[in-house]
């Protein structure tokens, strides 16, 4: 047979559960194979772990099912990543695709710049533990703080200490020449509220901009020839900014090196969660470090405002208290929270929203404790969306059932604030058909800067 890696859809979430428990099979007489048994995938956290882009799955190029997937295990040190889980049907068992999965996987985690791939396994299983020695793991001292988690986790699921073994694969860091990865996070906006028109004639804004644990993902290496190329299959103008980001941080930089770009898009593409400029953020931190442009994260940004001012606030990486025409902001902490996202499948012109004349609905500026009353949680475009875009509409007043529903941006992106991931699940999962539900987590710090602190790490 022939197969692809591709990565996981959450579409996929059912199959690969079925995979998991028809490899537990291959466990019985084994000492481990009640605690096994025991224990399965929640689909739940799958999906969630498929949407953050951490499993791949292996599909027959005939019939394009799944006949095994590897999932990766990001929640550790921030240098290191484990494989959570990476299981084949068994009727596909010496076809060379746990290999496939698990080098595809190590390839990836090496290109994110993580320093090191941990798993936990069986040492007496040929398919575990002299399987993943024939790969580059070793045997390494269970004692280690670092196995700690895992460990205990282990007690928690009633496994036996004694079956357990660790393994850990060191990983070198990518080569200028070779593929990088970066996340390209995306955000909410939880208000956003017209102020007066300033002096200098800009229009002056009010938002909270939250960050979100949802990106898509760049991949960067260097040319020699000074030119700057960049694919995606996005249709937003993604790759026009991203290479307008890229060349004014070369000219600015005096840098002769070029660029091949690579925007992998994951999140759709609705207006009002920032993935355009996201990308360009992305791309512009990567290619300061990749270039050794050698300008800090704050010089990146001001470069970046020359653009547009949210790029820049991608770029800063923190969810702030955001005013002005989007240059002055401040790093705000806010509490750990779950957001459904419905994407409403109907295009919304921000250009159409921003020119409108009804546009006059000015606002006192507000506080920060007016907003975490909820006092102040509007968007200035709500009334102009809902009267020109239906489907907009009708997915707001679908959320608003469940709760308060908000729209994000200047777009028609709605969503809804939980404090709980199960209580945005138990909402996503009876979303209508015309509509797609996703839930995401808020996040303090971006992902991009976690990514540049082990990509300077593994150098």
């Amino acid at each position: 047979m022939s197969f692809r890696i591709e990565r996981a859809a959450t579409t996929h979430v059912e199959a690969l559960c079925a995979i998991e428990r028809a490899a537990v099979e291959t466990f019985r007489g084994h000492p481990a194979w009640r605690f096994y048994s025991s224990v399965s995938i929640p689909p739940e956290q799958l999906a969630e772990e498929i949407q953050r882009g951490f499993v791949w799955v292996a599909l027959d190029n005939e019939s394009a099912e799944p006949v095994g997937f590897v999932w990766l295990d990001a929640e550790q040190d921030g240098h290191i990543i484990g494989i959570a889980e990476i299981d084949v049907l068994p009727a596909f068992h010496r076809r060379g695709i746990g290999t496939a999965l698990l080098e595809h996987a190590c390839a990836w985690a090496r290109a994110a710049g993580y320093r090191r791939v941990d798993l936990g396994t069986l040492a007496d299983v040929p398919w575990n533990a002299p399987f993943y020695a024939r790969h580059g793991f070793a045997i390494v001292d269970k004692n280690d703080p670092a196995y700690a988690y895992a460990r205990e986790r282990d007690r928690e699921h009633g496994f036996p200490d004694t079956l357990r073994v660790f393994m850990s694969r060191a990983l070198s860091p990518p080569r200028a020449s070779e593929w990088a990865v970066w996340p390209a996070p995306v955000k909410l906006n939880l208000f956003l509220r017209m102020l007066e028109r300033r002096d200098d004639g800009q229009q002056a804004w009010q938002t909270v901009f939250r960050l979100l644990d949802w990106c898509n993902e760049i991949r960067v290496r260097v040319r020699d020839d000074g030119g700057i190329h960049c694919a995606t299959d996005a249709q937003d103008g993604s790759g026009d900014l991203l290479m307008r980001a890229a060349a004014l941080l070369r000219d600015r930089a005096n840098v002769r090196c070029g660029a091949d770009i690579d925007i992998q898009t994951r999140v759709p593409a609705i207006e009002g969660l920032g993935g355009r400029h996201s990308n360009a953020a992305s791309a512009m931190i990567a290619l300061n470090r990749l270039w050794q442009c050698g300008l800090t994260v704050d010089e990146v940004a001001d470069l970046a405002s020359e653009l547009d001012a949210e790029i820049a606030l991608f770029v800063r990486g923190r969810s702030a208290w955001v005013t002005g025409a989007g240059e002055y902001s401040r790093p705000i902490k806010l509490p750990r929270r779950w957001y459904v996202v419905l994407d409403p499948h109907e295009h919304v012109s921000v250009d159409d929203l921003f020119q409108t004349t009804e546009l006059t609905r000015i606002a006192s500026p507000a506080t920060i404790s007016s907003f975490a009353s909820g006092e102040t949680l509007e968007n200035v475009f709500e009334p102009f969306v809902r009267a020109r875009y239906p489907r907009v509409a009708a997915a707001l007043d679908w959320l608003a059932d469940h709760g308060h529903a908000r729209l994000s941006g200047a777009g028609g992106c709605v969503f809804m604030e939980t404090p709980t991931p199960e209580r945005a699940e138990a909402i996503a999962r009876h979303c209508p058909r015309s509509f797609a539900a996703y839930v995401v987590e808020g996040v303090g710090l971006s992902s991009l800067h976690r990514a540049l602190a082990r990509h300077a790490a593994a150098a």
